[in-house]
């Protein structure tokens, strides 16, 4: 299963989240630890969810970098 994450740099730290699990998000000193805290998150909340008999909600969300020209 793949979900798209979003890190974004705030205030000295990394935050991260899944457009696609809301609610669900971690945090990182850098990117890749925020990336590996989020893949945590994600797995440990969908783990919920299916203790819970929920279904795991539809990706649907992508991401891509784009150029601009000033």
């Amino acid at each position: 299963m793949e979900y798209t994450i979003i890190i974004e740099y705030a205030g000295g730290k990394y935050t991260a989240y899944a457009p696609d699990i809301p609610g669900c998000v971690a945090t990182g000193a850098t990117v890749d630890e925020a990336r590996r805290s989020m893949q945590e998150a994600l797995v440990l909340h969908l783990a919920m969810l299916r203790e819970m008999g929920e279904t795991f909600p539809t990706a649907h969300s992508q991401a891509a970098i784009v150029q601009i020209a000033c």
